[in-house]
């Protein structure tokens, strides 16, 4: 996110808090007890936003300064100063702006969607690669988990396809939790790309390969009805844990909706009727999202949006480990810390992804 963008998106939220000091002080508003205290908690965000705005316009205008002596002054001692004085600036700047990013979003509720508040259904599958891709899948994994634990989210495996040696060709997760849930991940569906030396490339060549993740929003019955004789219902052995269980019993199932050909299985549990719960669940969400994306396509013209089609063939983030960098190609942003990144410190992009789709 360019600096112009954020100093344009303080500016909108000074003139707000400007506008919320007047009226919150008005004897209707006062009154008013459900009003004032809506308008006293944005005035109370609002007022930490334009404090780190005044905050910031300071570092820029001493930034400018340093810069000035940096290309004007002559003396070597005063240079060394104006140089430590500089990244001094440039990291309060970067602290600023992240505490700016987390302020700005949790004042802009009215950007949130119905299905923003939703629980989701999450799919990682290997594409490329082999079975650098399966190992990839696991290491995917491992940074959402990471990443839901910091968020406080609760999440189940549905659905588990192991790979060849190691990690897993498909994984279906289903993730619950008290605000925002697809609201924060929703930006992580398409191609994710990584380009690293595989461990089993024994000249140290660096390899590509890539995996697609899919976040479907979780749906009630009553807002997507399936008519059973549209559903066509297989039973298998199960492949995954369950000691003598698993071969004893067909209870892993796999669904086929015959109007939309999508289908879905379910084997995590011991009961064939809980995975043909999960497994309608799943499947639920994929028609819906099917719908959904039907509905985006006509008005995608309009409106070039990151999550416009849900099309999982584009690729939107790449890996890189030599360099230690992840970018999100959609907003062109890079981060320098990919071991963070993959410990689950995602929520630095999600925000600016959310900001990019917001502007």
């Amino acid at each position: 996110m360019k600096k112009t963008s954020l100093i344009q998106k303080l500016e909108v939220s000074k003139k707000e808090f400007l506008e919320i000091s007047k009226s919150i002080i008005q004897p209707n508003i006062i009154s008013d007890k459900k009003k004032y205290r809506i308008l006293l908690k944005k005035y109370t965000t609002l007022e930490k936003i334009v404090f780190l705005y005044e905050e910031y316009k300071k570092k820029l205008s001493s930034l400018k300064e340093v810069d000035f002596i940096l290309e004007n002054d002559s003396d070597t001692e005063m240079k060394e100063l104006a140089t430590t004085e500089k990244y001094k600036i440039l990291e309060n700047l970067s602290s600023i702006e992240k505490k700016s990013y987390n302020l700005l979003f949790s004042s802009k509720e009215e950007y949130e969607t119905e299905d923003d508040r939703k629980a989701v259904i999450v799919e990682l599958r290997s594409g490329t690669g082999g079975d650098e891709a399966c190992i990839f899948v696991e290491d995917i994994l491992r940074m959402y988990t990471m990443y839901f634990k910091k968020s406080g989210w609760k999440y189940k495996i549905i659905h588990v396809q192991k790979g060849g040696i190691k990690g897993y060709k498909e994984i279906i997760l289903d993730l619950n939790g008290e605000k925002g849930v697809y609201g924060n991940l929703k930006f992580e569906s398409g191609v994710h790309r990584v380009q690293r030396i595989p461990k089993t490339e024994s000249q140290g060549r660096v390899h590509t390969s890539a995996i697609t993740v899919a976040v479907l929003p979780k749906v009630k019955d009553i807002e997507v009805n399936i008519n059973l004789s549209d559903i066509k219902k297989d039973t298998f052995r199960s492949s995954g844990s369950g000691g003598q269980h698993v071969n004893k019993t067909e209870s892993a199932v796999r669904l086929t909706h015959i109007p939309s050909k999508i289908t879905v299985e379910c084997q995590e549990e011991r009961s064939q009727h809980k995975n043909f719960e999960k497994a309608i669940s799943v499947l639920r969400s994929k028609i819906y999202q099917n719908e959904k994306e039907k509905r985006l396509r006509k008005i995608s013209i309009k409106r070039k949006s990151l999550v416009s089609t849900g099309d999982r063939s584009i690729k939107i983030r790449t890996y890189n480990y030599p360099k230690n960098r992840v970018t999100d190609h959609r907003i062109h942003k890079s981060i320098y810390n990919l071991a963070g990144f993959m410990n689950g410190n995602i929520q630095e992009m999600i925000n600016l992804l959310k900001l990019f789709e917001n502007k």
